[in-house]
């Protein structure tokens, strides 16, 4: 058996564990620079405020039923997240963490359980030690899994946990589940087999093998078996270390002076290189871009872009922020406003898995690691930021965020303060 565990309106609910005076309020969460809507509670859903909608066209809904809005605060949301796969951890040998909210959990071998009471146990845990509401969902896939804790959010009755393995209840709720809400259909895949009739998840497992494999591949055959309760999807149990990472933001207004864009690129490159280390890879190429607001078509237009090969792969803070602002001289054009920067690193490899130059300083590079590894202790101690680069100038991303909440639990001066009387 596989188990799912799925944060309910999870960057809503991290902000209503600080706020409970925000229980059955609408709660909406705002992506960068507060544009467009990317959290939404239950209750901010049957106002009817859509996934995905720009801030300003909902102002009046906003003002009119007093929705609390939030921008993003990920420090805060990262941290419950480690929290409840705390917890998570509790209940399963082995877990694969799929996304920020999301968690499969291996439960083959465990024999002799009530798998609905396990569920449930689990849901309520999580909620207990981080008062995250959390569906579980169990079932002989982790396709199946996932569909069943989607049934813990649309049935309150289930208690946060479901057990789905009764052939005849999965062909029941298969029968009613939208063909489009399948894990791994697409959304181009989606239209493309209702064309074909198929509304269905029910309907998907009716097709034959040979029409799935000829026109959805072997992705598709995966889906076709796993909703016919035969694992296909293999569990990952080790940690896998991202192949390209990318740090960029939208400004909250426009650059017109280098020092200013060299300062915000710096902040990318330093936040990438910590990212780099986290996964103990180093990246053997970098992309430096920015660019003016595409919007603003009165305007004239700039997209600069640079790539660096670095010649001894590299994961240091110092190197990388180095290597980026050589690039933004490169790419700054007087005149322009530039609205979005980012850093991309690419071709990364395992920090110990490279084949070095004979004439690489063996000694500066032990010297390096050395000294990074200092400045990532103080900051984990005093926080992000607390030591960081002159080029970084404040530390500070340039984006607009007027509406985030404290940093709870990663900053000690927004500890929440509690008086006694």
């Amino acid at each position: 058996m596989f188990a799912l565990a799925d944060c309910n309106n999870f960057f809503a609910s991290c902000e209503r564990v600080f706020r409970p005076d925000l229980q059955g309020k609408p709660i909406i969460v705002l992506s960068s620079n507060d544009g467009c809507v990317i959290a939404r509670s239950n209750e901010a859903k049957a106002l009817g405020i859509k996934m995905g909608v720009p801030y300003f066209k909902i102002r009046d809904i906003v003002t009119t039923y007093n929705v609390a809005v939030f921008s993003t605060n990920m420090a805060l949301y990262g941290d419950m997240s480690q929290r409840v796969r705390w917890v998570l951890e509790e209940f399963s040998p082995a877990i694969e963490v799929y996304s920020i909210d999301e968690a499969f959990l291996d439960l083959r071998g465990m024999d002799n359980i009530n798998f609905d009471e396990y569920a449930k146990n689990i849901s309520q845990s999580c909620f207990k030690m981080t008062s995250i509401p959390v569906s579980v969902g169990i079932a002989p896939t982790k396709t199946l899994a996932k569909i069943a804790s989607k049934l813990c959010k649309q049935y309150p009755k289930l208690k946060g946990g479901c057990y789905m393995h009764r052939p005849e209840d999965i062909e029941k709720v298969l029968r009613k589940y939208p063909i489009e809400d399948v894990w791994g259909i697409g959304r181009r895949t989606a239209p493309k087999l209702k064309a074909m009739g198929v509304s269905t998840a029910f309907d998907y497992t009716q097709l034959s093998e040979n029409v799935i494999r000829n026109i959805f591949g072997i992705t598709g055959l995966r889906t076709w078996k796993e909703l016919q309760s035969i694992p296909c999807i293999e569990f990952e149990y080790g940690f896998e270390a991202k192949q390209s990472i990318c740090v960029s933001r939208s400004l909250s207004s426009e650059i017109y002076d280098i020092q200013e864009l060299q300062e915000q690129i710096a902040n990318f490159a330093s936040s990438l290189s910590e990212k780099l280390r986290n996964q103990n890879s180093v990246a053997c190429e970098l992309s430096v871009f920015a660019y003016t607001n595409r919007f603003k078509q009165n305007e004239r237009q700039m997209y600069g872009n640079r790539l660096v090969q670095i010649q001894t792969p590299t994961n240091d803070q110092r190197t990388i922020v180095n290597m980026t602002i050589t690039a933004v001289n490169e790419l700054f054009c007087n005149g322009f406003g530039y609205k979005k920067a980012g850093v991309i690193a690419t071709r990364i490899v395992p920090a110990n898995g490279y084949m070095r130059s004979l004439f690489d300083d063996v000694e500066a590079l032990v010297r390096e690691q050395k000294l990074t590894s200092v400045v990532d202790s103080l900051n984990r101690t005093f926080g992000r930021g607390a030591l960081k680069l002159a080029v970084q100038g404040s530390g500070k991303i340039k984006t607009s965020s007027e509406n985030q909440s404290p940093h709870y639990t990663t900053l000690w001066s927004d500890i929440p303060e509690v008086s006694v009387k």
